[in-house]
């Protein structure tokens, strides 16, 4: 190994101890399949819960608040199991990578995701409290605070978080049009578009490593 090579390979690892103290690297693509699949899943039984609503008797039919709380439930399982399995591997690619899953970065990433997500919670819980019949803007409001908060945090992960940021801002504007296609676009959004990217990172960061 020349003087050459071995300026190179120094400066390789210092990029990568750069990398590691200014950029949480132990996102796990497989998470993002995870998300996608649980989201698609969650997606058909509200589509399943929706269309048995509409086909009953208007006799024997539940009140509103009985769907309502139906896809609540649905959405919040689905959030729950999305996020206990992007813990788990995520858990298992900062050990895979030698890497401690709290701290600094991780700490950032977390907080710069956490305000767009909590305002987006807040802007929604706000908007069916003074607006009752405005449950065609849940998905596309989803989407966009999803997307916002992707680019926001997506400066102290990889930067292939931004894109898809972007692609799930795109997708809430285009469902903004198009009221009563809510739950395509939000399958689209959190399902597809997750396994997509979730896929590529994984052989990106993952499989060729």
């Amino acid at each position: 190994m020349n003087k050459q090579d071995e300026q190179l390979n120094a400066l390789n690892d210092i990029r990568k101890m750069m990398d590691r103290s200014s950029r949480f690297i132990s996102l796990s693509g497989l998470s993002g399949v995870f998300a996608g699949i649980t989201a698609l899943v969650g997606a058909y039984f509200a589509n399943q819960e929706i269309v048995n609503y509409v086909n009953r008797d208007l006799e024997t039919a539940y009140f509103d608040a009985g769907i309502e709380f139906n896809l609540i439930k649905i959405g919040l399982l689905v959030l729950i199991i999305a996020l206990v399995g992007g813990a788990l591997f995520t858990y298992r690619q900062s050990k895979k990578k030698n890497l401690p899953i709290w701290d600094k970065t991780a700490k950032n990433l977390l907080i710069n995701l956490a305000i767009p997500l909590a305002t987006g919670g807040l802007f929604i819980a706000a908007l069916l409290y003074v607006h009752s019949n405005a449950y065609g803007l849940i998905a596309p409001s989803c989407l966009l605070f999803y997307g916002l908060a992707l680019v926001n945090a997506s400066k102290y992960t990889y930067t292939d978080i931004r894109f898809l940021g972007f692609c799930e801002i795109i997708l809430g504007l285009i469902a903004m049009f198009n009221i009563g296609y809510g739950l395509y676009f939000w399958a689209v959004g959190f399902g597809i578009l997750h396994i997509i990217y979730g896929t590529l990172m994984y052989f990106k960061y993952e499989r060729a490593k």
